[in-house]
């Protein structure tokens, strides 16, 4: 390698998390969406967690990365990730090894993830599940199942 590439790779971001030793990887999040997701899982509040924004994505351009170390994400966790990354994966760690990726995939119907924007809508007046018929997964867009209104992701109520 010549001392010009030497001198270049020096001027490129170094990003370094530490490996998990058992834990869940969720890649291919929505760049800006990290955060969102993160709040939406509710992880306990003693567990370590790395959040990486605005990665470089070879596929999609941009994208945000979650570490959690410690937890295995339950099948109602997984669902509720497709709302910040309809192309996300989870990776499953267990001794610092691969054992599990897991694509995401959009359904049809998404119930008791988000609450709907609209004050009128009966989900903030009664106890009622909320639940949004899919649209379109890219761009994320929803319709209130009680109300009708359709909606982009970031108009949702986390």
């Amino acid at each position: 390698m010549s001392s010009d590439t030497n001198a270049n790779k020096k001027d490129l971001p170094s990003y370094r998390v530490s490996k998990l030793r058992h834990g869940t990887v969720i890649d291919h999040l929505d760049a800006g969406a990290g955060l969102q997701a993160l709040a939406l899982l509710r992880i306990p509040k003693n567990t370590v967690c790395a959040v990486g924004m605005n990665f470089e994505s070879g596929k999609h351009g941009r994208k945000d990365i979650i570490k959690i170390e410690g937890m295995e994400l339950s099948p109602q966790e997984i669902n509720k990730i497709v709302l910040f990354g309809p192309h996300a994966t989870l990776s499953i760690i267990r001794d610092y090894e691969l054992v599990e990726k897991i694509n995401v995939e959009v359904p049809d119907r998404i119930v008791g993830v988000v609450t709907c924007p609209n004050p009128s809508c009966i989900t903030n007046h009664e106890p009622v599940t909320t639940r949004f018929d899919v649209m379109s997964a890219e761009p994320m867009r929803v319709r209130c199942h009680y109300c009708e209104r359709a909606m982009s992701r970031d108009e949702l109520v986390v």
